[in-house]
């Protein structure tokens, strides 16, 4: 993560763990901050509160270890690893 991008993120969050945000924020904020981080190289997931059966939405972006799956209408992680990648000879 780039250090521009982590000053933004820790203006309206706290950094619990390296690259672990977590904050409360008018829905606006949050849309502006994402778009953010779409401008980025790597991987982010935001959870977000929204009107959902769960309460709560899922974004991803990147190729990030875990990716929200629509399991019959609830939104579940599934855990994929990292994607190897080979090199032919």
């Amino acid at each position: 993560m780039k250090p521009r991008l982590r000053g933004e993120l820790s203006r309206w969050m706290v950094e619990f763990q390296a690259g672990v945000f977590v904050g409360n924020m008018p829905g606006r904020v949050r849309d502006r901050l994402w778009e953010k981080i779409l401008e980025e190289e790597g991987s982010a997931i935001m959870v977000h509160s929204a009107r959902t059966e769960q309460g709560y939405a899922v974004r991803c972006h990147g190729e990030p270890d875990r990716r929200p799956v629509d399991f019959e209408g609830l939104v579940l992680m599934r855990y994929v690893g990292k994607q190897k990648t080979t090199v032919a000879p």
